[in-house]
């Protein structure tokens, strides 16, 4: 029997691939809950979308806290809407680990582009999976895609280790980065430079153009200093203004001319290949722990250790072999 919120596997799968956004959404809520129930059913409709799934461009958009992501997007969506594409922004937030709530304040941020029908704006809370990045965004991706999105757009919360994980789920990955904050160069993070795949200087504009055209020359400069890709593209710097909508046009062909390039040299299906089993491997990871925890031994054990691991009486390396022997069926009865 159907909960009153569900609606049937043929339903959700139709309404996402008819595009129907409120349906979208739903699907997208499905695949984001924890019920074993939900779960069961979010695995058919994957099933059922993924033959029409995969024909987008996905970008990354990651930066610092007050680095204008938000507007960045906004700004970058509405001209990609103008061209004719159908862009789709799932947007990480920052999740509280008291209170477990979510800000999700970025459909409201972008509230132009949200009311525009050739876009949808999903924001998602974090939670407590790694990096800020929402558990089921890969899943969200795949279900925007099959509803005809062919542009989608995942902004990371820009804190922990979120543009790791955000950068193994995308094509392009893209770094905005603000000048006149201090030293440009000091302000170089060299694990996340490695890995973007172009640098915008975001705010240029006004009194900060001149040092937007100073910052970018000193990235570029230091972006000599690092290892060539695997796939021979060398990272751009270019610089932009979200407000007054300056050098989007040039970004947008930026990332065109990537995409051109990896299809012709394959790395664009490898990336997504190596991508593929990252998932199997993540979901692997993600349903173990679930039921680790679920399982009622390992709750019960848990139960009473925890006292004198607080206390530190206990080695929790030995400890956390313990449960998983447990788990695994190795150790039968604990007295």
């Amino acid at each position: 029997m159907l909960t009153k919120n569900r609606l049937s596997l043929t339903e959700y799968v139709k309404g996402v691939l008819d595009g129907d956004r409120m349906i979208l959404s739903r699907a997208i809520t499905l695949v984001e809950s924890s019920l074993p129930s939900d779960q069961l059913i979010a695995e058919k409709v994957m099933e059922g979308i993924l033959p029409y799934s995969g024909k987008s461009i996905r970008i990354g958009v990651t930066g610092v806290p007050g680095v204008g992501k938000s507007t960045f997007i906004e700004s970058f969506g509405k001209i990609l809407v103008e061209k004719g594409h159908k862009v789709a922004v799932l947007a990480v937030d920052p999740s509280s680990q008291q209170s477990h709530g979510s800000i999700l304040g970025d459909k409201t941020r972008m509230e132009n582009l949200a009311s525009d029908k050739r876009a949808y704006i999903r924001p998602s809370p974090a939670g407590s999976t790694l990096g800020g990045v929402s558990a089921r965004t890969r899943e969200g991706m795949l279900l925007c895609e099959a509803a005809g999105f062919d542009v989608i757009l995942i902004e990371t919360v820009g804190v922990g280790q979120s543009e790791i994980a955000v950068k193994g789920m995308v094509d392009f990955f893209l770094l905005l980065m603000l000048a006149g904050a201090g030293d440009e160069l000091q302000g170089i993070k060299k694990g996340i430079i490695e890995i973007s795949d172009a640098m915008v200087i975001n705010k240029a504009d006004g009194s900060n153009q001149e040092a937007a055209k100073n910052a970018r020359r000193e990235y570029a400069n230091a972006l000599h200093l690092f290892p060539a890709k695997e796939n021979g593209w060398i990272p751009p710097v270019k610089t932009c203004s979200s407000i007054y909508q300056t050098g989007l046009e040039e970004i947008w062909e930026m990332v065109v001319t990537y995409k051109q390039k990896m299809l012709v040299n394959g790395y664009w299906e490898d990336n997504r290949s190596r991508q593929r089993i990252s998932w199997l491997h993540e979901n692997i990871r993600y349903l173990f722990e679930q039921r680790f925890f679920q399982n009622e031994k390992i709750k019960n054990r848990m139960d009473q250790i925890l006292p004198e691991i607080r206390l530190g009486k206990l080695s929790v390396m030995a400890k956390a072999k313990e449960l998983v022997d447990i788990f695994t069926g190795q150790i039968k009865d604990i007295e």
